[in-house]
């Protein structure tokens, strides 16, 4: 029997955000992700944290279905999700930023933040232009001083310098108020400078908006984080707080001497 909107709606309400339960990802013979169980509670902003090639990139592609598991199941807010397209899980709340910037360049701050307000909106085919109180052109503004680009909102994109555009990133995937983020590498690239304002940034986000942020700079991810999930080949290795993750032997041992960045 299929489900009411009211049915789904109250499901939500109690359900943690994101459940994965066994997902595993093979491609051929090769086990990208193998038995993969994790749970995200509504609000909690938690870090995945692995060397290259241990399967974060594909976790996300399976969480938000440019992959399908090969096994396994997805929940969003205690919905079945697992064989959905990514269309369908970006109306149910979830984005995503990605390690390269996917940005226009010929168009302001403002119109780039605009156009993804409008992008998952109700009037995203309308053909109307907006005028000065239009809702949207508002909260594309609210949404460029959140990322603290609020001075630039009318410059170019292409005259942005690169942690600017990340900033951008981060204000695009907030568009339309999402229920739950996934965060790709944000601080790559970044000077030091650039990477404590991230961490404001993502520190000042509403409380009851979650994400999960994947990132190789380990001092941003446990300033930012409140659980931290660690994987290796494919699976997770170790789950805990940051301050016990980061005191950890065996992840000193394998990921800090392994190409981390701390400090």
């Amino acid at each position: 029997m299929n489900t009411t909107v009211a049915e789904r709606l109250s499901v939500a309400g109690t359900a943690n955000a994101l459940e994965l339960r066994g997902v595993s990802r093979y491609f051929g013979a090769l086990a990208a992700l193998q038995d993969i169980t994790l749970t995200v509670k509504p609000g909690e902003r938690r870090a995945v944290l692995g060397s290259n090639g241990a399967g974060k990139t594909t976790l996300f592609n399976c969480i938000t279905g440019d992959f399908l598991p090969t096994s396994g199941v997805v929940r969003m807010f205690g919905e079945d999700v697992t064989r959905f397209p990514p269309h369908e899980r970006i109306r149910r709340g979830l984005r995503r930023t990605y390690q390269i910037s996917l940005l226009f360049g010929g168009l302001s701050v403002l119109d780039n933040i605009y156009l993804a307000c409008r992008g998952v909106s109700r009037a995203r085919f309308s053909m109307v232009r907006f005028g000065k109180n239009d809702t949207l052109r508002q909260s594309a503004q609210e949404l460029a001083e959140a990322v603290h680009l609020g001075d630039v909102q009318d410059e170019l994109v292409s005259a942005l310098s690169y942690g600017q555009q990340r900033q951008l990133e981060i204000a695009l995937a907030l568009a339309g108020a999402p229920r739950f983020i996934l965060f790709d590498e944000p601080a790559a690239g970044l000077s030091p400078a650039e990477r404590r304002d991230l961490i404001e940034i993502l520190n000042n986000l509403p409380g009851h908006m979650g994400y999960i942020i994947i990132e190789h700079d380990m001092d941003v991810a446990l300033r930012v984080s409140e659980s931290v999930t660690m994987m290796h080949n494919g699976r997770i290795f170790k789950e805990g707080k940051p301050a016990e993750i980061e005191a950890d032997p065996e992840v000193q041992e394998l990921y800090l001497g392994g190409g981390f960045t701390h400090g």
